[in-house]
């Protein structure tokens, strides 16, 4: 028999080979399962780091005093790429259009607002994904066609097949049913249609108003129940002025690269006269009346969207050099749809020249809080009388419109005259 010590040892041995092998395996099982958390782990950083990166980007600050728009257009899509300050939508207020850019570049992951919606300042607008910008997207895979299967059975998989016919047709004959018959009154109104008693088309279309178009409106109607409006007309013999810019105008474009045209002349007309009857360049506020001692000009400019009115800052300074490029450089603006609230803010006169569409004759709408209005008008040879002698002259009829509320008649028609007096003979300009 076997001594207790060996059987003791036999069995300590054969406790520790078991112990090794638990733990060999159980150092195996821990280093697989650390690999697959591992794996794991990294999977989840990249995508919780893919979710932190994505930026929602909110409705910008307009103005003071807009607080909404209307969501024009979407200029990118979903899964677009954009650059940095590259626009992304543009929102239509009752003033101007903002554009929203994109603050870096990525790619568009989710629009937040479809357009015609009304967004408000601070809103959510839309998610942008920072990356590489501009980078079209992938093109979609073209349908790979087996090249073993023939060419006649290579058909288009999308193209769905021919309906089968139905058991109508099956009864019938392949022979389609008849319509609904029509009643008696129709069949009359018809008659009366191809008869030629109601010819051509009576089709109507409704587009909604757009922002800036509906602010207008709402500033016109506005200006008619307020202000006492009265308008007092003159006649301008433009012989003078027009014999002086056909002598300067060459001159004036090659060392200015500036037009000159005849918006300069009355803009500084009107300020020298604006100093003289400085009621005209006044306005109300509650019951105090403001005099301003400057000359901010509005030009009424026509786009495409509607009239705008950007402000010449300070016109008692200018000469006519200053006030062409001014006003040039506020029309390109304009037409370009680039034009700031700063540009249209303020204005104490405005100056509407209806005559570049033709117009004759006019009463142009007080821009309030301003207290009048200047109109001109074509240009069109008449016989006038000069010296007793009956002579054509080249003649524009132009409006004052004033609220009667700040300048009485003889005021509105004094000033009338003196601008009239400075275009009748431009040297007087230059001694006032």
């Amino acid at each position: 028999m076997l001594s207790k010590r060996v059987i003791a040892a036999a069995r300590s041995r054969a406790f520790l080979s078991s112990r090794d092998t638990q733990c060999r395996d159980t150092a195996v099982s821990l280093s697989k399962g650390w690999k697959v958390a591992d794996s794991h782990m990294r999977r989840a950083q990249f995508h919780s780091s893919h979710l932190l990166q994505a930026e929602t980007i909110k409705v910008p600050q307009m103005a003071e005093s807009i607080s909404e728009g209307t969501l024009r257009s979407w200029s990118k899509q979903v899964g677009d790429s954009v650059e940095a300050d590259e626009e992304v939508a543009t929102i239509e207020t009752d003033k101007i259009d903002v554009s929203v850019n994109a603050p870096k570049s990525g790619k568009i992951v989710e629009l937040l607002a479809k357009e015609d919606d009304t967004v408000s300042v601070g809103q959510d607008l839309f998610i942008i994904e920072p990356g590489e910008g501009g980078a079209s997207p992938a093109p979609q895979e073209q349908k790979k066609v087996d090249p073993e299967e023939p060419k006649d059975q290579q058909l288009d998989k999308t193209t769905p097949e021919p309906p089968a016919p139905s058991s109508v047709d099956k009864q019938s004959g392949g022979i389609p049913p008849e319509g609904p018959k029509e009643s008696k009154k129709e069949v009359k109104a018809g008659l009366k249609t191809k008869g030629g008693q109601v010819p051509g088309n009576r089709g109507e279309t409704r587009v909604k108003m757009n922002r800036m178009r509906l602010r207008i409106a709402e500033r016109l109607k506005e200006s008619q129940n307020a202000a006492a409006s009265l308008t007092t007309f003159n006649e301008i013999d433009m012989s003078s002025l027009m014999e002086m810019r056909k002598k300067y105008k060459d001159e004036v474009l090659k060392e200015h690269d500036v037009k000159l045209g005849f918006m300069s002349a009355f803009a500084r007309a009107c300020a020298l006269a604006l100093k003289e009857i400085p009621a005209a360049n006044a306005s109300i506020e509650g019951d105090e009346i403001v005099y301003h001692d400057y000359v901010d000009l509005s030009v009424a400019v026509a786009t495409p969207k509607g009239l705008v009115t950007p402000v010449v800052r300070n016109a008692e300074g200018m000469g006519f050099v200053d006030i062409e490029k001014e006003i040039a450089a506020l029309g390109a603006k304009a037409r370009d749809g680039k034009l700031t609230l700063e540009d249209m803010a303020g204005g104490t006169f405005t100056i509407s020249n209806g005559g570049v569409f033709g117009s004759l004759y006019g009463t142009p709408i007080i821009n309030l809080p301003q207290s009048a209005v200047l109109g001109m008008h074509a240009i069109k040879d008449k016989p006038v009388a000069v010296n007793g002698q009956i002579v054509i002259r080249p003649i524009m009829v132009v409006a004052l419109t004033y609220d009667h509320r700040l300048l009485d008649g003889r005021e509105a028609v004094t000033f009338l005259v003196k601008v009239r007096d400075y275009i009748e003979d431009p040297r007087k300009m230059l001694l006032a």
